[in-house]
């Protein structure tokens, strides 16, 4: 008897991503979409990476197409007790992104059911757009382009007109995209810096980083400060208004990672102040943003709508790293890389803070 895959698609990452990737394995493939628009299905994610999996319940047609399933494959499907309870022959779950805050681990681990993350599967998508974001705030092309629409031709703007090229980029995390941004960083020969205890001699040797033994050092020393930590109890609002005060005056500051690890009114109070010259943002608390929300009013930060690592391929890759799983389950009875309940919140292999 082939096994049997159930694919749960959304609208970011659709089920023909793992179909295509399973091309030829002895499997029967079924899928199921969730139901919702894309902001229905990102703001149901964003619900469940604070309150955890159990906190949005699963579609009814999602809970009957998994009742004969033996592997489950997603990517912002909430999987919490109530969907793994009704998948009785469930034995894997492979989850297209790096974080899982959408599947109930520990109910999976008591039913003896691997969880597979995919590690580094949007790494070059995010490390593009800190550099697209790094950009423009430096050289004010965001701020330029909306004077230009309206009319304008602004000449004048906030913070420091520095290059990549001269200054130092100082990274808070040193993992898959790290990896990935500091390959992308050779062209623009800047000095880079990177705090991460477990980041490896090797790793940072072959892309020319200097590691710092504080994260105050990365904050202090660096032009642009990267931030590409993985969301934990220790790294939980950990930036805050005492590294903000460690920055140049003509420094910016880039999240593309997770919102919670910065205390959002410390950054706001810092760029009102402009006691840096500014900051290049994809994440936020609450998405979208509340019309008054005050940093909307900022004339010194660049945003986008959370779309690090929406492109086709990361979609693309997304599904291979999920469809290794699979087949590397079917072939062998286990997957190495799984995560457990007691091994989710920190994984040494893919670094301690690092962002994967």
């Amino acid at each position: 008897m082939s096994t049997k895959i159930v694919a749960i698609g959304d609208l970011f990452i659709g089920a023909q991503h793992y179909q295509n990737a399973l091309n030829g394995a002895p499997i029967s493939f079924d899928s199921v979409d969730l139901p919702g628009t894309k902001e229905d299905q990102h703001t149901a994610q964003q619900v469940m990476e604070v309150k955890g999996p159990n906190a949005v319940d699963p579609d009814n047609k999602v809970l009957e197409k998994v009742k004969s399933a033996n592997i489950i494959t997603a990517h912002f499907a909430p999987m919490g007790k109530k969907l793994i309870d009704a998948a009785p022959d469930l034995k894997l779950i492979a989850v297209a992104r790096a974080g899982l805050e959408n599947v109930d681990v520990q109910t999976a681990t008591s039913r003896g059911i691997g969880v597979v993350p995919a590690f580094g599967r949007n790494a070059n998508a995010v490390a593009e757009l800190q550099i697209g974001l790094m950009l423009a705030e430096a050289r004010n092309i965001a701020r330029a382009d909306a004077s230009i629409k309206e009319g304008g031709w602004r000449k004048d703007f906030p913070g420091a007109r520095i290059e990549i090229g001269n200054s130092t980029v100082g990274m808070v995390g040193f993992g898959h995209v790290g990896r990935a941004m500091a390959s992308k960083l050779q062209g623009f020969n800047p000095t880079i810096l990177a705090y991460d205890p477990y980041a490896k001699a090797e790793d940072l040797k072959k892309y020319n980083v200097t590691k710092v033994e504080t994260i105050e050092e990365v904050f202090k020393n660096s032009d642009f400060v990267l931030c590409q930590a993985r969301l934990s109890p220790e790294t939980e609002r950990f930036i805050n208004k005492r590294l903000f005060e460690l920055m140049k005056p003509s420094a910016y500051f880039i999240n593309v990672s997770r919102s919670r690890l910065v205390n959002q009114q410390d950054l706001v109070d810092v760029l009102k102040a402009n006691k840096i010259s500014g900051a290049g943002i994809d994440v936020f608390d609450k998405e979208p943003l509340d019309l008054n929300d005050e940093f909307r009013k900022l004339d010194n930060v660049t945003m986008t709508t959370h779309f690090g690592g929406d492109t086709e391929g990361t979609n693309t890759y997304s599904g291979k790293l999920c469809a290794d799983a699979i087949k590397t389950f079917i072939e062998t009875g286990k997957v190495p890389w799984a995560v457990d309940r007691k091994s989710t919140r920190l994984n040494s292999s893919h670094g301690y803070i690092s962002y994967a």
